[in-house]
């Protein structure tokens, strides 16, 4: 899993969020964010694309775990609570894979595990191993 956390320290847009990997496993991530001032929206609480970035970092790690290119050909999000403070922490987990497709259920939580967002992503698992 070291292989995997030194690839994924080169996602400039994942570190410029201020967002931190927690755990790797087969199928499996974990991250956080500490919200800031700067990911906060107009009308003052998270902004959408700050969920749906870490969203995302815990998807792409979660799905490029097991060594094979993976990348993203569909993802959603609901978004279910509002927050503009404290910690997020994003939870990837493997639902359905195969050879060529693999399928991903996140959970978004602030610090008293309420559900922030729910968001499922889809990878094409390409014939290239991650360098």
């Amino acid at each position: 899993m070291e292989k995997i956390r030194t690839f994924f320290k080169k996602d400039r847009f994942a570190a410029h969020n201020d967002i931190t990997l927690l755990e790797i496993h087969p199928g499996y991530a974990k991250a956080e964010l500490i919200i800031s001032n700067k990911h906060l929206n107009g009308v003052n609480i998270t902004h959408g694309g700050a969920i749906f970035t870490l969203a995302d970092l815990a998807f792409a790690v979660a799905s490029n775990s097991h060594g094979t290119i993976a990348v993203g050909v569909n993802a959603t999000i609901s978004y279910l609570k509002a927050t503009n403070q404290g910690t997020l922490t994003a939870e990837a987990i493997e639902v359905a894979i195969n050879p060529k497709l693999a399928t991903y259920q996140v959970e978004v939580r602030d610090e008293n595990n309420e559900l922030v967002a729910i968001f499922q992503g889809t990878v094409y698992r390409k014939k290239g191993s991650l360098n």
